[in-house]
């Protein structure tokens, strides 16, 4: 006997999306831990009444596949409209549509142009919609939507396009504007982004930095404690460039050692697998075209034997093979680079020529020797497959914004499999600054992982937290180079494990083993460990302070808006890194870190009651 009507629409309201995408990812072998801890994280901020915040991860850790479970979640919640928004770029827009489509999600995923035809009909079913964030796009969008309510905005890259940059001047941008009116009075907005500072420091739709959601990275992932160690040595293989000289020669001579590493790597395969190298030195789209000139001389008299360079070129070669590989195999590798040098592809990635060319064979090469040159545009939702080599001379000289350079890193990911071939090719002062700019991004995301504070994030003379229009003025102070932890209980004890030695860093250690990694988490430690000018004196740890003196605190909080230390730094004028504990009358505390050099930290204190 068939299945009555009845039963077929039992059948159909029973299916677990969420499920069967985890169940999906499960059979490809990829971890599912991850993801499961975000969703689970975000639904429990939603049940709690909060209807706007942010998951932040890092870069490049899998956050398209996040999204699609976290959409199975909320259509399984009975959500029936999902809008994704994303950069205003019909490539990107085409990827990750792509990518929802064929995760076989029910129902399958549609682009807005789609949803906007009259004959579409929205007063029923379940639907998942992609945008682009510009305002024709968005307009449309709006008016279809315009009686649908309790509608889920999930913004990608939510921190690019979408704050309001016009905060400051009493007015609103439009994106801004345009999204908010999608949101309306009863929506969801959940913004997903590596760079969360600048939706604080805007207050972007008033979203409660306390409810922030971690999404963590997975065991493969690879990211800043790779290619930006603060304590341990690299474990790729990075050439800095000097910061005056901008030679073609070093881009040639990259060009060189990118061949020879794939030549190397699918030798010891026994695979012609296809590799990408991406070079980014400028902004300005005139500038692509000529570091294009470079690549085609290489390529170009690698495939005609009878060149003029064609010697001094397989020459060079040779010599970076044999120091790299040794000489039994440098023989073979330039061998297999003049056999396929003709395998050759070179994308230019900019807004100029982002309707003409299929970035796709950029992301996922389509040539062996695949080569990528852009600017901006490489900097947002752009994930490269196999990247072998990545050549930045792009120097700043103005303020480095943190946020854009933490996009920029564009070879994290999954690069364990090919790491050890790996190059990165850069100015020493510019790595120097990178690496700061992810020690500073990630000391604020800690401060947020245990959801007891908010972030404050951190700037100094070389660079920016974020684009100064960005930030709510009216909002955001700038504390006096303080950074708070999470509260813990106090008892006088606590001042011999700070002054029983002579070493701070001991001490250090054996305080957070009695207070706790998160009251003093561990990598606040290895930071200061790493920049000691001054030796021991370079750290200073202050005996404990009542905060009940201060009449301007939040004495159950320990927090004051001007900050707690007060001229404590003169004290010890060597030192960098201060460390004082404050407590209030009921035996709780918490610790206050400063940083006594050129940082400036600001912190957002609209949510902070």
């Amino acid at each position: 006997m068939g299945l009555s009507v009845s039963q077929l629409r039992a059948i159909a309201q029973q299916r677990d999306r969420y499920q069967t995408q985890l169940n999906r990812l499960k059979a490809l072998g990829k971890q599912t831990s991850c993801i499961e801890a975000a969703v689970s994280s975000a639904c429990d901020t939603l049940e709690s009444g909060t209807t706007s915040f942010v998951i932040y991860g890092e870069p490049q850790s899998g956050k398209t596949e996040m999204m699609i479970c976290l959409t199975a979640k909320m259509l399984d919640d009975g959500h029936r409209v999902v809008v994704h928004l994303l950069n205003d770029s019909v490539q990107l827009l085409q990827q990750n549509l792509d990518r929802f489509q064929r995760s076989k999600l029910s129902p399958a995923a549609r682009n807005f142009s789609d949803v906007i035809d009259p004959e579409y009909s929205l007063s029923a079913g379940y639907h998942v919609i992609f945008c682009k964030k510009n305002a024709s796009d968005l307009t449309k969008l709006n008016q279809k939507l315009e009686r649908i309510t309790d509608k889920v905005i999930i913004d990608d890259e939510a921190d690019f396009a979408t704050p309001n940059a016009l905060i400051n001047k009493g007015d609103v941008t439009k994106i801004n504007a345009l999204i908010k009116k999608l949101i309306s009075h009863d929506g969801i907005y959940i913004g997903v982004t590596a760079t969360p500072a600048r939706l604080d420091l805007n207050n972007t739709f008033d979203n409660d930095n306390e409810k922030w959601v971690n999404f963590p990275p997975h065991e493969a992932y690879t990211g800043q404690d790779v290619f930006f160690p603060l304590d341990t040595d690299v474990q790729f293989s990075l050439h800095t460039l000097p910061d005056t000289d901008d030679s073609p020669k070093y881009l040639r001579e990259a060009i060189f050692r990118f061949l020879v590493r794939v030549a190397a790597l699918n030798l010891a395969t026994k695979a012609d697998e296809n590799f990408s190298m991406l070079i980014h030195t400028s902004g300005k789209k005139l500038d692509h075209k000529s570091d294009k000139r470079p690549i085609d001389d290489v390529m170009n008299t690698l495939s005609d034997t009878h060149s003029k360079k064609f010697e001094s070129y397989t020459h060079e070669i040779g010599k970076i093979a044999t120091k790299l590989y040794g000489p039994e195999q440098a023989s073979s590798i330039l061998a297999y680079i003049v056999t396929n040098c003709d395998q050759t592809s070179t994308v230019i990635m900019n807004s100029e020529r982002d309707k003409n060319v299929d970035f796709k064979s950029a992301t996922s090469p389509a040539a062996m020797f695949t080569f990528v040159i852009g600017g901006n545009i490489v900097s947002r939702g752009v994930t490269f497959d196999n990247l072998l080599s990545m050549f930045f001379t792009r120097d700043s000289k103005h303020k480095i914004q943190q946020d854009t350079y933490i996009q920029r890193a564009r070879m994290f990911g999954s690069r364990k499999k090919h790491l050890p071939y790996f190059e990165l090719t850069i100015p020493e002062p510019l790595y120097l600054d990178w690496q700061r700019c992810f020690a500073f991004h990630k000391l604020a995301l800690e401060a947020i992982k245990t959801k007891k504070g908010s972030p404050v994030w951190l700037a100094d003379q070389r660079i920016a937290a974020v684009a100064s229009s960005s930030i709510d003025k009216a909002n955001v102070v700038l504390d006096k180079g303080e950074m708070t932890f999470p509260i813990f209980d106090y008892s006088s004890d606590i001042e011999r494990f700070l002054h029983g030695s002579n070493d701070p860093i001991s001490s250090l250690r054996r305080l957070q083993e009695k207070i706790g990694n998160d009251a003093l988490p561990d990598y606040l430690i290895r930071y200061v460990q790493r920049i000691l000018p001054n030796g021991p004196t370079s750290i200073a740890l202050h005996p404990s302070s009542t905060i009940e003196n201060m009449k301007d605190a939040d004495k159950d909080k320990i927090e004051r808006r001007k900050g707690l230390f007060g001229q404590a730094k003169r004290e010890s004028p060597d030192a960098l890194h201060h460390f004082k504990i404050f407590y209030n009358s009921k035996n709780k505390a918490r610790l206050i870190y400063r940083f006594n050099g050129n940082i400036t930290f600001l912190k957002n204190v609209k949510n902070v009651g």
